[in-house]
């Protein structure tokens, strides 16, 4: 199969499900609404695998020609030519030499069984330890050629660590990914992709294919000399895209049977593969165009790219999603600040767009979880969003200090050593940040609003934070101690631990600059 020319991509039209080549995009008739992938991850990844085709192959000259393809689509031949260059490198399964997302040359390896892609499959030890609980072994044994394209794709561009020698991405292991997609149902699948373009004005197009943008176009850059590493000095920039660090080969597809992820019969399934350690060793400040970095201000640091989180995506991330966190040193992905510096405004005047993030949760090798949350994004004039970071900035901080709290004093009331006691308490967070998530974006979509000469927000405004925060903190304090067995309860403990949150919650300075702020008048 190959993943240009084949139509191998599933995809939900107008009038129903297809599979369609990647140039087909574009077709005006019957039009692709969205990507239909079987698993979450496969469909972050399509996205990915679409937008960095376009960058790489079809990237505009500036944003003159972006515009022009904004709104007249280019016509599904245009696409296909444009794609002609690379179509070699995009061949599923080649016995010997060139193979999408493959070592060139991998004659020998260790055999692996086909699952093994998936990124929440078990690995060796926890196998050999029988602690594979929750994901099971010989579950999935094989998969159709789409779905084998998906999963290497997907395990290439997100790679975890993997034990000594597996090398992990080029964003390091597990990346958060943030897409800019239109608000509202009614958008189409180019739109959606193309708002995730950068001109070449922007990001450095594609001379020629070779392996500084695609890697498998020629033996590995290997990792087990002394080390050797990687970076970005070292490729064109455009291999961010197409960063390849685990060393795999398929085997031969093994004739007809069914696919066990995506259920449809298949011609030819795979069921294994072998690898080698030491593949790509990625280092230094590669910046993904669409994944939010921490940034060290002293520099001496390269940038990290934010991953998923044990709790979860919520709003005390919004910031870093999608403009910047001062505080924590954390910026939005490149495209979303192009977004919001240049197309924002121009494309969608006073309405908003909105952000799509996901990515996985990793321990080391371990997925403990997908997360993936949809964020809104404003079309703003400079002085609006200047302050619209720093008020969100004020209301996100003294929810932080709220929960702080909040989780501090649970534990106090549960137990008779707080600071002794073991125990994920991850779950208060999550109960605080989901149950104050609606308040939150309420009164940022007011402040959006406010004009550009704003001195500062309508009082009211943290007025209705600071209650909607006190709501939250003692009615889950509430919960979270009363809901154990009578006999399992130290009352005198909990009347304790409630007196100490007020008095540590009204007593907290940022809490105490909120109240100050919502008295406050304009002009007073």
């Amino acid at each position: 199969m190959n993943l240009i020319n084949d139509p191998w991509i599933p995809v939900i039209r107008e009038l129903g499900k297809d599979r369609i080549a990647p140039w087909q995009i574009v077709e005006r008739d019957n039009p692709v609404m969205e990507i239909d992938a079987p698993r979450p991850d496969f469909q972050g990844a399509l996205y990915q695998f679409l937008i960095g085709l376009l960058q790489t192959c079809f990237a505009p000259e500036d944003e003159d020609e972006w515009e022009i393809y904004w709104e007249e689509w280019p016509e599904p031949e245009r696409l296909k030519q444009a794609f002609v260059n690379p179509v070699s490198a995009f061949e599923l399964y080649n016995s010997e030499g060139v193979a999408f997302m493959q070592d060139y040359d991998l004659p020998d390896g260790k055999g692996k069984e086909i699952a093994a892609l998936l990124i929440e499959a078990p690995g060796e030890k926890t196998i050999v330890d029988n602690l594979d609980h929750f994901v099971k072994r010989n579950q999935i044994a094989g998969f159709c050629p789409a779905c084998t394209a998906m999963a290497l794709f997907t395990l290439q561009i997100n790679s975890p660590s993997g034990g000594a020698g597996q090398r992990v991405g080029l964003r390091g292991g597990g990346p958060l990914t943030t897409l800019i997609v239109p608000q509202g149902n009614g958008s189409q699948l180019w739109e959606k992709l193309w708002l995730n373009v950068l001109s070449v004005e922007e990001l450095p197009g594609m001379d020629s294919v070779d392996s500084a943008i695609m890697p498998w176009l020629s033996p590995t850059r290997l990792s087990d000399d002394n080390g050797r590493i990687t970076t970005p000095s070292d490729v064109h920039t455009l291999q961010m895209y197409w960063g390849m660090p685990r060393r795999i080969r398929l085997e031969s597809s093994e004739g007809s049977d069914k696919c066990d992820l995506c259920g449809r019969e298949t011609d030819s399934v795979y069921r294994h593969y072998r690898t080698k350690k030491h593949g790509i060793n990625y280092d230094g400040p590669f910046v993904h165009p669409l994944t939010p970095y921490r940034f060290d201000d002293k520099k001496k640091n390269p940038p990290l790219s934010l991953k998923g989180q044990k709790s979860g995506l919520g709003y005390r991330h919004w910031l870093s999603l999608a403009f910047q966190d001062l505080d924590r040193g954390e910026k939005a992905a490149k495209i979303v600040q192009f977004f919001n510096e240049e197309r924002g405004q121009s494309l969608f005047g006073s309405s908003s767009a909105a952000l799509w993030c996901f990515g996985y949760d990793m321990d080391n090798m371990k997925a403990r979880c997908w997360y993936e949350a949809h964020f809104p994004v404003f079309s703003l004039d400079k002085n609006q969003k200047e302050n619209l970071v720093a008020w969100a900035g004020e209301l996100i901080a003294v929810a932080r200090e709220a929960v702080k709290i909040l989780r501090n004093q649970i534990k106090a009331a549960r137990f008779r050593r707080p600071g002794d006691a073991k125990g994920d308490m991850t779950f208060v967070d999550q109960q605080f940040w989901e149950e104050t998530e609606q308040d939150f974006y309420r009164l940022l979509d007011a402040m959006a609003k406010l004009p550009g000469d704003t001195r500062l927000p309508p009082a009211e405004l943290f007025l209705t934070w600071l209650q909607a925060l006190q709501r939250h903190v003692f009615s889950i304090f509430e919960e979270s101690t009363l809901e154990s067995a009578p006999e399992g309860l130290d009352l005198k403990r909990i009347v304790l631990a409630k007196q100490e949150l007020k008095k540590r919650f009204y007593g907290n300075k940022r809490v105490k600059d909120l109240k100050a702020k919502s008295t406050i008048r304009e002009g007073v």
